[in-house]
């Protein structure tokens, strides 16, 4: 294949999803898209229908897969799965970690809060590097010289695009630019990143707590990571 090629490799965030107990969910299985968020996925779907997408993969959890379904439909596609976009690990699973539950203050906790560079709570920053760089490059082999949709999770989309625009990756999580169901596209020049662009189809759908760099308020929980 000609490696003068331009491909573009859409990384989406899933939609809002139905957690009303304010779960960190993380990995956990069961969690899916809410009304909204199932609104946001078709209105991403309507925004890419006239692009040039021939390859839509998704991380395997459901609400990254019900974010997908409706732009694989529209475009004719399968709907392709990626174990290697699936969201960070996080010894927090299954908590509710928001603000004003008092996480941070219980004893149990500080042993995973020793390191916030690597971070100590979680998978390792690099090693999501590592496998997002891989699924990545699996979207873009697939759709050379077109554009593919990657439907993964805030913290490993926000990590690869801070490695690909390096930036240190140890951040405020409150401060990524990772909006439920945005797009941060990737444009290849054959096998080479040569820019990274970031839109919001459906910002007027994100409630305005969970919109980036929005003030943390007490009783919204926010699902870090998500």
């Amino acid at each position: 294949m000609s490696s003068e090629e331009i491909t573009v490799v859409h990384l989406m965030r899933h939609g809002e999803v139905h957690n009303p107990e304010g779960v960190l969910y993380g990995r956990r299985p069961g969690y899916h898209l809410s009304d909204l968020g199932r609104k946001m996925a078709d209105r991403v779907a309507e925004h890419l229908a006239e692009r040039d997408i021939t390859h839509v993969v998704s991380s395997p959890l459901e609400r990254a897969q019900e974010t997908a379904t409706p732009i694989a439909g529209a475009h004719g596609l399968e709907l392709a799965t990626d174990e290697r976009l699936i969201e960070a690990a996080n010894v927090f699973e299954g908590k509710t970690f928001g603000v004003g539950d008092g996480a941070l203050k219980k004893p149990g906790n500080w042993k995973y809060l020793t390191n916030p560079f690597r971070p100590s709570w979680g998978e390792p920053y690099i090693e999501q590097v590592v496998r997002m760089m891989a699924a990545l490059g699996a979207a873009r082999d697939a759709a050379r010289g077109h554009e593919a949709v990657a439907v993964s999770h805030q913290l490993p989309i926000w990590i690869v695009r801070s490695f690909a625009e390096r930036r240190r990756l140890w951040h405020d999580p409150r401060k990524r630019q990772c909006t439920l169901a945005s797009l941060t596209s990737f444009t290849f020049h054959g096998d080479k990143i040569i820019s990274v662009g970031y839109s919001e189809p459906a910002r007027d759908l994100v409630p305005s707590h969970l919109l980036a760099g929005a003030k943390p308020v007490k009783g919204k929980a926010k699902a870090f990571g998500a």
